[in-house]
């Protein structure tokens, strides 16, 4: 996935300065008297009025926003219309701190927008407003509408429509119904104040104040707390985003199965980082759970443990080395190979042509010594200078680490960030032309992402090929809560390629020696039921150990209240055929407020 603070950081940039930038607007607008809320909302998603001038449109104030780049308020007509597809909430967006207070009764006369938060081009649906506001405080200290309560009867099971053919797939224009679908039910509420309470937390709070909550505590439940994600048709209708229009220091420190007990109450706003997103004006009374991180078991004298872990960015800058180095020695009890995603060249983002990572690799070394650890040996090859995509100028890399007491490396000379590693066979065995190796770096597939790293190890006597991935991220990908449903998943058409080249160099192993130990892990950046995981294993050549788990076990990472697969180990038919491994996803990480990475590692323990 991509930096969760570089897209915020960008994003806030141009986030709504301008709300018109995104609107619809009509090339004459027309003028529209005596309009009330519902009116301005309609029962698609897209005002009837986008675009129109309305006047003296009545409402009371249920919030004000006095921060940040949408500065505003939300408004509710006191008297609702009998038809649930019509929102009878707005937010009236002022640009500049605005001059009314919670339950003045106001008129307000302005332009009827559609904001799309990130862009058109994010396929992210709109917010209705009304822009450049003329607005008459009529009263003030007036009884606030009660809020809406949310809950598991009121959300449907259904998640979204399939969308207009004609319109390119958009939903936008499909009128709403709120009683079957999910997102037609929150688009209903759109601007008005919604309720929900005694609310599981299933996304832990992250470094923007926001948290993830599920009013369906029943709904794919996870093991410890949270919403497993397990198919494309399993989007868990009961997750909700969570903000506070209150003081961010003020914000609850939560953790995955935690509780918001009592009411949070605010109205249901619509951004860029998760869709619906409830603006707390009162935020629930947070209840630890308890939760704690996982330490796996050891392996015995006669397993290999192989892990994965994404270590996000790290660079000798960061002040992580001795958590992380806690994490290999302690939760994931020192495995024999660690193979690394996302270690940054000794200078990290500074984008200099520095590539050589030996400082970045060798502290972490240093810190997992220091924690008890072994000292581990390890193998990389650096990339060519900004060719491998993420952070720019921090040629972040695959790296193995391996505990020399254990496991040898066997070094076959040759590889480097150019040259395609092969497969030959020598007395009747398969091993590589150069160890390390890069798989077909020069193939389209890899452009602007990482390139396998491909390694020889033996074990006791055994060979075991490792293959480290990391593949193209999801940025670009439409969010479910687009307007285009399905939404589109456009990062997957190069991540299928690379899928298909890592499954290619596996089939070349094992037609060379059909019972090889063979691992494919790391990053893919896909989950284990996509189509990528299904080119991954192809004809049976890897299968994705993770599905050994409970369903309710499943996950390495956790985004907008939905845990899922990210990270993978992928085995050849000799170790699953085994039926002596064990696979352990330690949660270490995605749970929690604390994270030291947004990825959880993975071991595999077997005995080849």
């Amino acid at each position: 996935m991509p930096s969760r603070s570089s897209a915020r950081l960008a994003a806030l940039t141009v986030a709504a300065v301008c709300s018109a930038t995104s609107a619809v607007v009509l090339t004459s607008p027309a003028h529209a008297d005596s309009m009330r809320i519902h009116d301005v909302q309609g029962t698609t998603r897209i005002s009837p009025l986008a675009g129109q001038k309305v006047t003296d449109v009545p409402g009371i104030v249920t919030a004000t926003r006095t921060y940040g780049s949408s500065k505003g308020f939300w408004m509710q007509d006191a008297t609702p219309d009998d038809n649930p597809a019509t929102s009878e909430g707005v937010f009236v967006f002022t640009s500049s701190t605005p001059k009314v207070a919670v339950g003045d009764s106001v008129t307000v006369t302005g332009t009827v927008s559609e904001y799309v938060p990130g862009g058109a081009s994010s396929g992210n649906q709109s917010l209705t407003e009304i822009t450049k506001p003329v607005v008459t405080t009529v009263s003030s200290g007036n009884a606030v509408p009660a809020p809406v309560v949310v809950d598991r009867r009121s959300v449907p099971d259904a998640y979204a429509p399939e969308g207009d053919t004609a319109a390119a797939g958009s939903i936008n224009g499909l009128t709403l119904d709120p009683s079957k679908y999910a997102l037609d039910y929150y688009e209903s509420l759109e601007g008005m104040d919604v309720q929900v309470a005694d609310a599981r937390v299933v996304t832990a709070t992250d470094p923007y104040s926001e948290l993830w909550v599920t009013v369906k505590p029943r709904e794919h439940r996870s093991h410890r707390g949270g919403t497993v994600y397990g198919s494309y048709e399993s989007q868990n209708t009961g997750r909700l985003q969570i903000q506070s229009l209150g003081s961010t220091a003020d914000f609850p420190k939560a953790n995955v199965g935690d509780t918001l007990e009592g009411a949070t109450t605010g109205p249901l706003d619509f951004n860029q980082f998760g869709g619906y997103t409830l603006v707390a004006s009162r935020l629930g009374t947070l209840k630890s759970a308890g939760l704690e991180r996982e330490t796996t078991q050891k392996q015995s004298s006669r397993e290999l443990a192989v892990a994965t872990y994404n270590v996000e960015n790290l660079d000798p800058s960061d002040a992580t080395f001795d958590q992380h180095a806690a994490a290999i020695v302690h939760n994931l009890q020192s495995p024999d190979i660690v193979s690394l995603e996302e270690i940054q060249d000794n200078n990290g983002a500074k984008d200099d042509g520095t590539v050589d990572a030996s400082g970045t690799v060798n502290k972490l070394i240093d810190a997992i010594v220091a924690a008890g650890g072994p000292k581990y040996d390890w193998r990389s090859i650096n990339p060519v200078n900004d060719q491998d995509g993420g952070e720019p100028g921090g040629n972040i890399r695959q790296v193995f680490l391996f505990n020399p007491e254990r496991v040898s490396f066997v070094d076959r000379a040759g590889g480097d960030s150019t040259t395609a590693v092969g497969v030959t066979k020598v007395h009747g065995k398969a091993q590589l032309t150069a160890s390390p190796g890069r798989i077909d770096p020069a193939n389209a597939a890899w452009a602007n992402s990482r390139k396998p790293l491909a390694g020889e190890f033996v074990f006791r006597g055994k060979t075991v090929f490792v293959i480290g991935n990391h593949l193209n991220s999801k940025g670009g990908d439409q969010g479910l809560t687009s307007q285009y449903q399905p939404p589109v998943r456009s990062s997957e058409v190069q991540r299928h390629a690379q899928a298909t080249e890592v499954n290619a160099f596996v089939k070349d192993i094992l037609s060379v020696q059909k019972n090889a130990n063979v691992i494919a892990l790391g990053d893919m950046n896909d989950f284990e039921f996509s189509e990528t995981a299904q080119i991954l294993e192809g004809d049976g050549e890897l299968w994705s150990a993770i599905k050994s788990l409970p369903r309710s076990g499943r996950y390495t990472y956790d985004y907008q209240g939905n845990q899922q697969v990210l990270d993978q180990i992928l085995v050849s038919p000799a170790i699953r055929r085994g039926c002596d491994f064990e696979y352990d996803s330690v949660h270490i990480n995605s749970e929690f407020n604390d994270q030291i990475s947004d990825h959880d590692p993975q071991v595999l323990r077997f005995r080849p």
